[in-house]
C-alpha cells in the first residue's frame, strides 16, 4: 500500500473545528487494519535501525502510533500529555497552537540523559505542539533521533521551525 493509497483513506472535512480550516479526519484510516498497520510500518521504517531507547507519543492522536512503533522498536513509551493530566512530578512548557495556546507536560523520570528519543505524532502542522515537546525532551537530556509523522502540511511550513532536525512524515498534503 502506498502513501497515496493511504491519503485516499483520509477524510477531508472542511470548516472543522471553525470555519476555514480543513481538518483531515484520520478515523477512517485507523478503522481499515490493513492501511492502519501499513502507516504504522511506514512510519516506522526510516528509525528501524536507529536505536531508539525511548517514543515519545503526544496527546492524544499521538498515542496511537506511537504505542505500536514504540512495540516494534523494543523502546519504552512515553506519553507527553496537557496541563494537569500527569500524576508524578512533572515539567511543563506553554507552546503556540494554530488557534491558541496551550500547555504540555512529561514525567520528570521519564527520559535518562542520553537516551534516543523519537518524538511521534499523527500531524505536522506549524510545528507548535512538536517543538513544546522539543524542549521538554531537552531539558530531560534525551537525544532526538528524529520526529515521525503520518501526515504532513507543507504549507503550513513546520518542518521549517525545527532547526533542520530529522523529520519523517509518511503523507504530505
Amino acid at each position: 500500500m502506498s502513501a497515496e493509497t493511504l491519503r485516499a483513506k483520509i477524510r477531508e472535512i472542511p470548516d472543522f473545528p471553525k470555519p476555514g480550516i480543513l481538518f483531515y479526519d484520520i478515523t477512517t484510516l485507523l478503522k481499515d487494519a490493513a492501511a492502519y498497520r501499513e502507516a504504522i510500518g511506514l512510519m516506522l521504517e526510516p528509525y528501524r535501525d536507529a536505536k531508539i531507547d525511548v517514543v515519545v507519543g503526544m496527546e492524544s492522536r499521538g498515542f496511537i502510533f506511537s504505542a505500536p512503533m514504540a512495540y516494534e522498536l523494543e523502546a519504552g513509551l512515553v506519553p507527553v500529555r496537557k496541563l494537569g493530566k500527569l500524576p508524578a512530578e512533572t515539567l511543563s512548557v506553554e507552546y503556540a497552537l494554530e488557534y491558541g495556546s496551550n500547555t504540555l507536560e512529561i514525567h520528570r523520570d521519564s527520559i535518562q540523559s542520553g537516551q534516543r528519543v523519537l518524538i511521534v505524532d499523527d500531524l505536522l502542522a506549524t510545528g507548535g505542539t512538536v517543538k513544546g515537546t522539543i524542549e521538554l525532551v531537552e531539558r530531560l537530556k534525551g537525544d532526538i533521533a528524529g520526529l515521525a509523522f503520518l501526515v504532513e502540511l507543507d504549507f503550513l511550513h513546520g518542518r521549517e521551525r525545527l532547526d533542520g532536525r530529522r523529520v519523517t512524515s509518511v503523507i504530505r498534503y
